[in-house]
């Protein structure tokens, strides 16, 4: 029987920093100054073989109630470690080696690595989850004998049915082990457990084929469904973003090793799937259209795989289609969509504390490199190990979907104190960059005007780490926030985003009141000709953010700029054509009071003195319509003064007096034969 170590009491939180056998020197001092910043100075513990020779000292790690240790190679063997010894805290590993201690800037390091260490403290978002159910049934679509391979391969795990489309001599199978069809797919949608064909040119191959499948009588229009859908065809996509869309596997026949890959895949799945659910929708919220007129259309733009369709007066957001690129919610102005790995405000919290502790710590110029795992943790760790490392001042900011970053985030870093903020992507990437560039567009906008280089916002589409080191190098680090703001972002994402905003103004290092935007930009301002506008207020109930809103005690048109995304629909829906949007951000009217663009005074009722309408209007109608038309001309001269009654009052008049408001002048007597022949009797027959 061995007597287990003895452990000494550490403090509740506890760091450990390991320099991995010397290769490089964590500075202890610049990340004990930085994450006072967080308000917790934990105990620290440098060692430099922590998993190794130095195993024994996890004793002194264990009695901490929350323990960090800056090593995530070795996490498995370190945590299997901390189990042994009874550790029931909290555990995070954080990277610093890779991404700051490895690196010919490595002794510069240190407040980089208090931000890494900051952000790797923070707990991680909950995350929603959705579930996709798949029995196997499986649909083969292919042109020739190769599709029939990999269905027999198949049909001991999957329900197979094989479809040819336009197939020329294929040999009938021996033993014929699932059903063969000939036909082409017409049209298709669905995803993992729940695709739903349509099929034209649909027919069973005939069981008495004997040199070549020969086929029955055949049908359009034919409907199928099946759980997975393989494509062998060899032919255009069925979906757009094919690699995105779950349980739909495509690879090209003549692919050997790629045609091994697939059916390995497919194996796999037959189950329950956990898939994250990654956008969150508020349909009260959409500005996509209101009474069959089209407004914001964003989303609709950047979905590569088709998840968002419209839906009424809003869109919707299929979540098992949906592939998290999350270019839906950095290009959504309302907050609509947004994005829960992790929300909007939660990773500009994240950011928050990385930029802090780093400014902390000692840092000055800090670019922020967004990147996701998939690609940007092997670019990094090559850069790492075969390279010279990242720059000292560049941090590396892990997420989802780089896609998924919006201006909100940007205007938060930067008002937190970064210099520059660049975004790694693969030079083909998995998804449409599109969103991005968008974004990256109204950023370059906005620079410029707050004092900072256009350029300090960069997209570096490369898998070449040499590439993505010089990219970094040429962007501009020369101005910062003059003094860096530390407000915490809570709530919506539209409220966070002008919060963001506001902030990054107040200490960019230029102050301008107003500056102009692209066109599609999610700020701006609503210009009316008052000459033409009636005060009809058809604008105000288009409008989804109610960002144009009425007085409920005079005609008076007013608006609130902070709220105007540039949907449109106030522009396509007002009757005389006199309202335009103009993209812009006033930072004087953030957060302001609605101003007011139109106003008239009102109309006094001629019968009990309630105001109503609107005097110009009255008045129009009343010069329109007294003595010229028929229902206020001669007899009927003296329903005129109706037009200046208020609704109750007119609704009086006009029942005291009996007046039918759908009678209407009387109409000609009817001739017949006998009136025709009284009037000329010579015509008549003896």
């Amino acid at each position: 029987m061995t007597e287990s170590p003895k452990t000494s009491s550490p403090a509740s939180q506890t760091l450990a920093l390991c320099s991995c056998e010397r290769t490089f020197q964590p500075d202890a001092d610049a990340i004990r100054t930085g994450l006072t910043v967080t308000g917790a100075t934990p105990s620290i513990v440098t060692c430099s073989n922590l998993c190794g020779a130095e195993k024994s000292r996890l004793a002194e790690l264990a009695g901490a109630k929350s323990l960090t240790i800056a090593c995530q190679q070795e996490e498995t063997s370190l945590r299997s470690g901390l189990e042994e010894l009874g550790f029931a805290g909290e555990t995070r590993f954080v990277d610093i080696r890779d991404r700051a201690g490895w690196s010919s800037e490595g002794a510069q390091a240190g407040p980089k690595m208090a931000a890494l260490i900051a952000a790797g403290q923070l707990p991680p978002p909950a995350l929603p989850f959705i579930s996709l159910e798949s029995q196997g049934v499986t649909l083969v679509y292919g042109r020739d004998e190769v599709a029939i391979e990999v269905a027999a391969r198949l049909a001991d795990a999957l329900d197979i049915t094989v479809m040819l489309t336009n197939p020329g001599a294929v040999m009938p199978p021996r033993k014929r082990e699932f059903p063969i069809a000939s036909g082409v797919i017409r049209q298709a949608k669905g995803y993992l457990g729940a695709f739903e064909l349509t099929i034209d040119g649909f027919a069973l191959a005939a069981p008495s084929s004997r040199g070549a499948l020969t086929f029955g009588e055949r049908r359009n229009g034919a409907q199928s469904r099946c759980d997975l859908l393989i494509d062998l065809s060899g032919g255009q996509p069925i979906f757009h973003a094919d690699s995105l869309r779950d349980g739909y596997l495509r690879c090209d026949p003549r692919d050997a090793v790629a045609i091994e890959k697939l059916i390995a895949k497919a194996r796999e799945l037959v189950g329950t799937f956990d898939k994250p659910k990654y956008i969150q929708f508020h349909t009260e919220l959409c500005a996509h259209s209101r009474s069959k007129i089209t407004g914001c259309t964003r989303c609709l733009e950047v979905c590569p795989t088709g998840a968002i369709s419209p839906a009424g007066e809003s869109v919707a957001i299929d979540a098992a289609i949906c592939a998290g690129c999350g270019g839906c919610a950095s290009v959504c102005p309302t907050g609509a969509a947004s994005y829960a790995l992790p929300a909007a405000d939660e990773l500009m919290k994240r950011l928050r504390v990385m930029l802090r502790a780093y400014h902390a710590a000692g840092g000055e110029t800090p670019v922020l490199l967004f990147h996701d795992a998939p690609h940007g943790e092997p670019v990094l760790d090559a850069l790492a190990r075969f390279g010279e490392g990242l720059p000292a001042h560049v941090v590396p900011v892990l997420v989802n979907e780089v896609t998924q970053v919006g201006i909100e985030q940007v205007a938060a870093a930067f008002s937190y104190g970064a210099a520059g903020a660049a975004f790694l992507i693969s030079a083909k990437p998995k998804h449409d960059p599109l969103p991005l560039a968008k974004m990256a567009e109204l950023a370059q906008s906005i620079l410029p005007a707050l004092g900072y280089d256009a350029n300090a916002v960069a997209i570096l589409s490369t898998n070449d780490p040499d590439q993505l080191i010089s990219g970094l190098r040429t962007m501009p680090t020369n101005k910062v926030a003059i003094e860096p703001a530390t407000f915490l972002p809570l709530g919506a994402k539209r409220p966070v985003m002008m919060m963001a905003l506001r902030e990054w103004r107040n200490v960019a290092p230029e102050k301008p009141g107003l500056i102009a935007l692209p066109k599609g930009a999610p700020f701006g301002t609503v210009k009316v000709d008052v000459e033409g506008c009636t005060l009809c207020l058809a604008c105000v109930s288009a409008c989804p953010t109610a960002a144009l809103t009425a007085n409920p005690e005079r005609p008076e048109l007013r608006f609130q700029e902070d709220l105007c995304v540039q949907c449109g629909l106030c522009q396509a829906t007002c009757p005389e054509k006199v309202i335009t949007i103009a993209p812009q951000l006033d930072f004087e009217r953030i957060n302001a009071a609605p101003v007011t663009l139109k106003s008239e005074e009102p109309y006094a009722c001629d019968h009990c003195g309630k105001l109503f309408g609107t005097k110009s209007t009255i008045e129009r109608i009343k010069s329109k319509l007294a003595g010229q038309h028929w229902m206020y001309a001669g007899q009927n001269a003296d329903r005129a003064k109706l037009i200046g009654y208020c609704d109750d009052c007119r609704v009086e008049a006009m029942t005291n007096s009996g007046f039918d408001p759908y009678a209407g002048t009387p109409r000609p007597r009817v001739r017949t034969t006998e009136d025709y022949f009284r009037e000329n009797p010579e015509d008549k027959a003896d």
